[in-house]
């Protein structure tokens, strides 16, 4: 199940104290995500496109706003949304199925219910053949199937992205834009996509909303038409980003 995402007049600051306010890292935002739908957050390093998705995901405390899924207040992480980032983070010594076992526990379900969970996530993600194989003996991409098998393991409404194939080569990060759309397809959840690539970001969002400056705002906010990538469309988020 896929449920919407708002934000609500979101600003964040780091640094502050009693004597020091904090030091504004995002303006303050304002983005609707409906049910099931792809958006990516696109702008360079430092815009605060990573601390949007931060806040969505519980980690981050906004200075002002508020974040709602499904009309229910974000007040820390939670099963609900699922996170995967650039790097791995997997545990050397566990398998494919132990690394996403691991991350059920915190569910309170039964061993043979995260057993059948993490083998269903692995298989969802193409990998169902590695499950018993262990981080070093699977490529980059794989390592990246296990990290994202763990988010949906969990069964998640919202799935958060954080420039997840940033690290991998070009065709094992095409084929993985090619996964994640097709599973995106299927499962019909809510996507928040963050890049800092416009040709990614137009290849797999229905949405792309272009983030810059210092404290970050928004600066654009595009639909992505369906079909063959538009030149003039990616012209126009590019002439954004550099006006950014």
């Amino acid at each position: 199940m896929s449920r919407p995402v708002r934000i609500e007049g979101l600003a964040v600051g780091y640094g502050g104290s009693r004597r020091r306010p904090a030091a504004p890292v995002l303006e303050r935002t304002d983005l609707d995500l409906p049910a099931g739908s792809f958006t990516a957050l696109l702008g360079p390093s430092g815009c605060g496109k990573s601390t949007v998705l931060g806040a969505v995901a519980g980690f981050v405390r906004p200075t002002a706003g508020r974040i709602t899924v499904a009309g229910v207040p974000v007040t820390g992480p939670g099963p609900d949304r699922g996170l995967v980032f650039q790097q791995y983070a997997l545990f050397p010594w566990r398998t494919a199925r132990g690394n996403v076992e691991f991350a059920l526990k915190r569910l309170g379900l039964r061993r043979a219910e995260r057993r059948t969970r993490a083998l269903a996530a692995l298989a969802e993600v193409g990998l169902a053949e590695g499950a018993e194989k262990y981080p070093a003996q699977l490529s980059g991409g794989m390592q990246q199937r296990v990290a994202l098998a763990r988010a949906l393991a969990a069964e998640p409404d919202v799935l958060l992205l954080d420039e997840p194939f940033g690290a991998l080569d070009a065709l094992t990060r095409s084929r993985m834009q090619e996964l994640l759309r097709g599973l995106w397809q299927r499962t019909g959840l809510t996507v928040l996509f963050v890049t800092h690539d416009i040709d990614e970001a137009l290849a797999l969002a229905e949405r792309v909303v272009v983030l810059g400056g210092s404290p970050g705002r928004v600066l654009a906010d595009h639909a992505v038409p369906p079909g063959p990538p538009d030149p003039g469309l990616r012209e126009l988020v590019a002439a954004h980003l550099a006006a950014g």
